[in-house]
């Protein structure tokens, strides 16, 4: 039997611990708080990646500063294309001479739609946005555009593509081409441009085509025979790159430098960003590989 002042001291000495042990199994004494992820540095002039399931921001820099948006800006052309009432992607369109004038005059990316062939408006959406053909951009333009004249054509689907811009509420992107080849005045922002992509996301024929890595088209020549295309290769290097990445679309330009529109999905999760004004193909890959990186850390 411990009597007194030292069975005292024994018996609060086992107290503690009991009191110890019990704390060290339920690991109320080893649980560290969460490490804090640190934003990475990027080349790219702005960035902004979000969280694609309720649009909350993962990353910003200069998210709202306006930017020439290059070849991106296809995202948009696309968008207006897929927004038709009443779309056939089985329509066929036959391409004039004028459509491969401008990529020659230009020395424009382009999907080399031959004269003559009668390719599908499906078929033109690969050739805008694996190989970013700007043919095939001058081509959607002069489908859907509704005007006498094909200039007057042109200029009111790239009115559809300001409409567009404003129904989502983007207040700093103002498109002056179809394509990316601006005049001056086409401009988005790293926010903006990922907005459009979110949106642009929802349809499942664009979704479809921005993973695609190759596409081969078979078109109708102006003799009725069948042509095959070369295969168009998605300009796109994340998609061999990066696990996960299901689109979107590069840009690239003397003013724009080099853009990249990005999405990935890990675990359930999909992230969606944009790099605007980067170094080279390499580093906008680089950047967007960060970005990415960082945003599914933020998500856990």
């Amino acid at each position: 039997m411990i009597t007194g002042i030292k069975g005292n001291r024994i018996r609060r000495a086992t107290a503690v611990a009991v009191t110890s042990g019990a704390l060290l199994a339920t690991g109320a004494l080893t649980a560290a708080p969460a490490q804090a992820v640190t934003a990475p540095s990027i080349v790219a002039k702005g960035g902004y990646v979000m969280n694609n399931a309720n649009g909350s921001t993962l990353f910003n820099k200069k998210m709202d500063t306006q930017l020439s948006t290059g070849s991106t800006t296809k995202i948009m052309t696309a968008k207006v294309v897929l927004a038709q009432s009443n779309l056939n992607l089985d329509s066929k369109v036959t391409i004039q001479k004028a459509y491969s004038d401008y990529v020659v005059k230009n020395n424009a990316s382009q999907a080399h739609l031959i004269v003559g062939d009668k390719v599908t408006v499906r078929q033109l959406l690969y050739g805008l946005m694996l190989p970013s053909g700007c043919d095939a951009a001058y081509a959607l333009a002069d489908k859907y555009g509704t005007g006498s004249t094909r200039d007057k054509r042109v200029a009111n689907f790239i009115g559809k593509m300001n409409t567009a811009a404003k129904s989502l509420g983007l207040t700093r992107t103002h498109f002056d081409s179809f394509d990316g080849i601006g005049n001056g005045n086409n401009y988005s922002t790293p926010r903006d441009l990922t907005k459009i992509a979110s949106s642009a996301m929802k349809s499942a024929t664009f979704r479809t085509v921005v993973k695609t890595k190759h596409y081969t088209a078979k078109t109708i020549t102006k003799t009725g025979s069948i042509r095959t295309m070369k295969a168009w290769d998605n300009t796109n290097g994340l998609l061999n790159s990066y696990s996960g990445t299901i689109g979107v679309k590069t840009g690239s330009g003397p003013e724009a430098k080099y853009c990249l529109v990005f999405a990935a999905t890990r675990n359930g999760k999909t992230i969606i960003g944009t790099v605007l004004a980067s170094s080279s193909i390499a580093q906008r890959e680089a950047d967007a590989k960060k970005l990415l990186n960082y945003g599914f850390a933020k998500l856990g």
